[in-house]
Order: C-alpha cells, then sequence, then structure tokens
C-alpha cells in the first residue's frame, strides 16, 4: 500500500511538471490578445509557410518511407537492423547538430557544394532547405510506426491474395495497406506534429526570413524579441495545431478499429 501510495505521488509529480506549463500557456493569452496577435504581421507568412511545408514534408516522408517501412516489417536481413538504427539516428540527435550536417552536406561549402554551384542550385536558406529539415527530422516518426504497422500483417493472408490472382503491389496495396492503416495514420499525424514544430535544423540551414523561411517556431523565436505577447500568441496557436494533431493521432486509428 505504501508502494502505491509513493507511486502515485511520483506520477502526479510528473503530471504535473507535463501539463502545468501548458496550462500556464493557456491562460497567457486572452481571446482579444490571440486575435491581436494573429494580425501581427509575422502570423500569417508563418503559419502559411509552416502548414505549406509541413503538408509537403509529410507528402515525401509518406511516399519514401512507406516501401522502407515495408521493407523493414519483412526482411530478416542483418542489414536491416543497420539501417533501422539509420532511420532513428536523427530522433536522439539533437536538432541543432542534424542542422550542422546538413549544412556540411549541401552548403556552399559542404561536401556537396561545389556540385550544386555547378548546377546554380541554391538549396540553403531557401524553403527547400525548410522542407529538408523537416523531412530529416519527421520521417523516423513515420517509418517507425509504419514498420510497426506492417509487422502486424499476416504473411498467410498476403500469400492468399497472391493465390487468388493479384500481384505483389495489388496484395500489398488492397491487403496490407488496409489493414495496418490505423498504424500508418497515426505515424503520419505523429510525423506531421513533428514537422510543425522544427525549429533547431530549420534555423541553422534555412535561417529565418520572413515569407521564405520563417515558421511558426521560428516566428517565435522573433517576436520574444520585441513583443513578447506576440509571441505568447504564437505559441498557443502552435500548440493548438499540435492538439490537434495529437488528438488525429489517438482518434482516427481508433475509428479505423472500429470500422474494422
Amino acid at each position: 500500500m505504501k508502494t502505491r501510495l509513493i507511486g502515485g505521488a511520483l506520477a502526479i509529480v510528473l503530471l504535473l511538471c507535463l501539463g502545468l506549463p501548458l496550462v500556464a500557456l493557456a491562460l497567457s493569452a486572452s481571446p482579444a490578445q490571440i486575435s491581436d496577435g494573429m494580425r501581427s504581421p509575422l502570423f500569417a507568412p508563418a503559419l502559411w509557410l509552416s502548414l505549406r511545408t509541413s503538408l509537403i514534408s509529410l507528402g515525401l516522408i509518406v511516399l519514401t518511407g512507406t516501401p522502407l517501412a515495408w521493407w523493414l516489417a519483412r526482411t530478416h536481413h542483418r542489414s536491416a537492423r543497420l539501417i533501422s538504427v539509420l532511420v532513428d539516428l536523427p530522433i536522439v540527435i539533437p536538432p541543432a547538430v542534424i542542422g550542422v550536417a546538413l549544412l556540411q552536406t549541401y552548403g556552399r561549402r559542404g561536401m556537396l557544394g561545389p556540385t550544386l554551384d555547378a548546377l546554380d542550385w541554391q538549396i540553403t536558406f531557401s524553403t527547400t532547405a525548410v522542407i529538408m529539415a523537416q523531412v530529416v527530422v519527421a520521417a523516423p516518426f513515420y517509418v517507425q510506426a509504419a514498420a510497426n504497422a506492417f509487422r502486424k500483417v499476416d504473411p498467410d493472408v498476403l500469400i492468399v491474395a497472391r493465390t487468388l490472382g493479384a500481384s505483389r503491389g495489388g496484395a500489398f496495396f488492397r491487403v496490407g495497406v488496409p489493414v495496418a492503416l490505423p498504424g500508418l495514420i497515426g505515424g503520419i499525424s505523429l510525423a506531421w506534429a513533428r514537422a510543425l514544430g522544427e525549429f533547431g535544423a530549420t534555423l541553422l540551414f534555412a535561417g529565418s526570413l520572413m515569407g521564405q523561411t520563417q515558421t511558426m517556431p521560428l516566428a517565435i523565436f522573433a517576436a520574444l524579441e520585441s513583443d513578447v505577447q506576440v509571441a505568447l500568441v504564437f505559441a498557443v496557436l502552435l500548440a493548438a495545431l499540435g492538439g490537434v494533431a495529437l488528438l488525429l493521432l489517438r482518434w482516427v486509428p481508433t475509428l479505423f478499429r472500429g470500422r474494422a
């Protein structure tokens, strides 16, 4: 009994550490202040850029990450473990380090810099750089979730589909994807939320140019230098967007399971 009470108290302490800052943030801006903050010249360009780049990033992640996740879920080769570690590295590496790594790869003095200059391609400090940074930091969350979802697909069901005349691709899209769909949607929601909130790698690799590379997290950082209240409003709105993503993460997979 005593152990249970201690465990419960420790759990409450952690919940307070997680919840109190969010409550304080929610109470920091009134509806009128939120309305005024939304009229800031920083708000509309940053919000539009964040939504546009995060959705493009998400499309690229799903397009390239789905076949990789399927391969990781189905192969038993030793190389799969190495590739899985490589995919997961951006989760444990600080975003600032990822930004420096991207600069060392695509910057003018980076590994591919001379080649990009010869082709007259400018990646750093551009909207393309924002998308690339978001893809690198967010892709592991989708690939992990998708691989775990694909592992739940019964191989025998795929074999039956093949014997009934379905091609390999047909069996994947008509059997594998529907079965794994709740997990895939969960991974999509998590990856989108991570891309939407990306800050460190974007700041170092893309900079903070209004209307071009200044996403919502960077706009919050910029607003802190001139108007703290505007920064608070931006933070509240970005937290609300993250909450929407979390609701999708929890609710949509449950909906699909219920229909199944």
